[in-house]
């Protein structure tokens, strides 16, 4: 199970799922639903903040 802290991990699972997006240009709504809509992320959209999905989308960045 992955949750909002496991930015690297969501990172690796974004990529896998979705190679075709940018993560420089993605907004955070969208993020968002990316994030949520994956298969291991059981936690919902709850606990889920701007500095949370900054992270995610910087270690996107790196994973890209």
């Amino acid at each position: 199970m992955i949750s909002w802290t496991d930015s690297f991990e969501i990172a690796i699972s974004l990529e896998d799922v979705h190679p075709e997006v940018d993560p420089i240009t993605i907004n955070f709504v969208e993020l968002r639903e990316l994030v949520i809509a994956l298969e291991d992320f059981k936690e919902g959209d709850t606990q889920c903040g701007e500095k949370i999905l900054e992270a995610i989308q910087m270690c996107w960045i790196d994973e890209k």
